[in-house]
């Protein structure tokens, strides 16, 4: 539940600190002072869209933080736990900045707005007070009847069939449709990749080839050249190694300090000329003179030579493009091989989602009785007890992501008349207590333990107010509500009694909220009954209402 807030910088608001139980809390004040502020920073704290309008003037930031036990929330902790966050506590914060950007916390850690979302959908539900206007929409149904069967997560699965089956269908029409475009392109590619097969080009056979065409070209003259290298180093006289053996020789016997290094050098020149002289001859040996192999080997690099230029690339670029072409090719032809595959997909998709859709249907219209019978009631305690409600149900005949049903809640307000869509029999005050039933009743199947009611009594005056009140009290018994309203009937059912009031001073309008002790409550339930001027008649009155609501 929620067990506190904090609001700062936020429209009117410089600084104010709530602290909430369980039970039934009604926040009451008069008109503009600031109700609809507290419910804002609510649904910033758990992601709503934001705005730098929101900040109050003159401050650079708003930040609002908002605390919750989770001790019988364990959806709540497995959601921590998933994302790697503490779950010994949960503190959401959020910060608006000038800019218009914000910032979002998850007990200390940075996170996505989208987290804040996700997490608050599971911590607290708000019932706005234009709800009731959504039911004149008949799209809304759907989801307040899967709502109140618990159906979101066969709804979800019957959307993810729907999408595979739909994504499935595009593709199916795409290949279709493919052009003679698209099929000459893959008769040029089987040719092209059927060329470069054949070419057969190996991983380094291009610089072997063109090393060995070098060699065999110039055999003869490599030959001459290494021969006669081979005599100045050591094959004729006076050759270099000769020279050096001579002079070493000549030193041999020369006992001098400073000539020890001279001495060293030729020796590391004999052996540099005895290992060249080594190579030379095992060069020369085995340079062979092959007009054959030279021909054989200048006609494969002119294939490749060719077929590089037929590309307009570089021939040490033909594999690559042979990979790029091969996989395009086979794309492509993946593409025109699958249609009968995708075909079975799509049929077997079509029939899962038919089996999900039926078993939606069955369980919808169960659901639907139920609530019917659940609503009747409640109309009934709230003084139509002459309606009857009804789920009208209809089958679409195309894939839709949540079914195939077509929902519209009816109402006959009286004996002996068809039941029509809300929209055109409801008044003002049967519309908002159609409404406040059926929030009430599907509350009462929801697993949040936080609901927060925003003047879901508009219309609604008398002792029909009392009853209101008596039914959110009823609903406070299995979590917590919070509840902004203007009617005493229902603040005088609170358990807790917040009281918001504007205060005006040096050109600043500033919002403050207090708990109301008991002559607090008395005197703002006085208010709310007779006004400014609180006549003994007016507060006698409101403790009479404080006390009744305690029997």
């Amino acid at each position: 539940m929620l067990v506190s807030l904090s609001i700062r910088q936020l429209a009117i608001v410089e600084a104010l600190e709530l602290e909430f139980r369980s039970g039934m809390t009604v926040i009451t004040g008069e008109t503009g002072a600031g109700k609809s502020i507290l419910l804002q920073a609510l649904g910033l704290a758990l992601g709503d869209r934001s705005d730098s309008d929101s900040i109050r003037h003159g401050a650079d930031r708003a930040e609002i933080t908002a605390s919750f036990d989770l001790s019988h929330l364990p959806q709540a902790k497995a959601w921590l736990r998933q994302h790697e966050l503490d779950d010994d506590e949960c503190i959401l914060r959020r910060s608006l900045l000038a800019n218009g950007r914000s910032k979002a916390w998850i007990n200390g850690q940075p996170c996505p707005v989208q987290h804040l979302k996700e997490l608050g959908e599971i911590l607290l539900d708000i019932h706005g007070q234009h709800a009731h206007q959504s039911l004149l929409r008949r799209e809304t149904h759907l989801q307040v009847l899967d709502h109140y069967a618990g159906l979101e997560s066969s709804v979800a699965a019957t959307s993810e069939t729907f999408r595979n089956w739909n994504q499935t269908r595009r593709k199916l029409e795409n290949l279709r449709e493919q052009d003679d475009a698209q099929r000459a392109r893959i008769q040029l590619l089987r040719y092209q990749v059927e060329e470069l097969d054949q070419l057969a080009l190996g991983d380094e056979e291009l610089n072997e080839l063109e090393a060995e065409q070098h060699q065999l070209a110039n055999a003869e003259q490599l030959i001459q050249t290494g021969q006669q290298a081979l005599q100045l180093c050591d094959h004729e006289e006076g050759a270099a190694l000769q020279q050096v053996n001579r002079a070493l020789g000549l030193l041999q016997g020369v006992q001098v300090e400073a000539l020890k290094q001279v001495q060293q050098m030729l020796t590391e020149a004999q052996i540099q000329l005895q290992e060249a002289s080594r190579e030379l001859e095992h060069y020369t040996g085995n340079i062979e003179l092959d007009p054959a192999r030279l021909q054989w080997v200048e006609e494969r690099l002119n294939s490749i030579y060719q077929t590089a230029r037929k590309h307009h690339i570089q021939p040490d670029e033909l594999m690559s493009l042979h990979q790029r072409l091969k996989q395009e090719l086979a794309e492509l032809d993946g593409d025109e091989s699958s249609l009968e595959q995708l075909n079975n997909e799509l049929q077997q998709l079509a029939s899962d989602y038919r089996q999900q859709t039926e078993a939606l249907r069955e369980q919808r219209q169960q659901a639907a009785q139920r609530l019917e019978t659940a609503i009747d009631q409640q109309l009934a305690y709230l003084g139509m007890e002459k309606s009857q409600f009804r789920v009208d149900f209809r089958a679409m005949d195309h894939f839709q992501p949540n079914g195939l049903d077509d929902v519209e809640f009816l109402i006959a307000p009286n004996p002996g008349q068809p039941p029509k869509p809300l929209v055109r029999i409801a008044s003002g005050g049967e519309l908002s207590r159609i409404s406040l039933a059926i929030q009430v009743i599907t509350a009462q199947s929801s697993s949040i333990p936080t609901l927060v009611f925003d003047e879901v009594d508009v219309g609604i005056s008398g002792a029909t107010a009392e009853i209101v009140g008596r039914l959110l009290k009823q609903l406070a018994s299995r979590g917590q509500i919070l509840c902004v309203t203007h009617l005493p009937q229902v603040a005088a059912q609170g358990d807790q009694h917040l009281h918001i009031h504007k205060q005006t001073a040096d050109n600043a309008t500033l919002t403050h909220m207090a708990l109301l002790d008991e002559q607090g409550r008395v005197a703002e339930l006085a208010r709310m009954l007779g006004g400014i001027k609180l006549s003994e008649q007016t507060l006698a009155h409101a403790r009479e209402m404080l006390s009744g609501s305690r029997h």
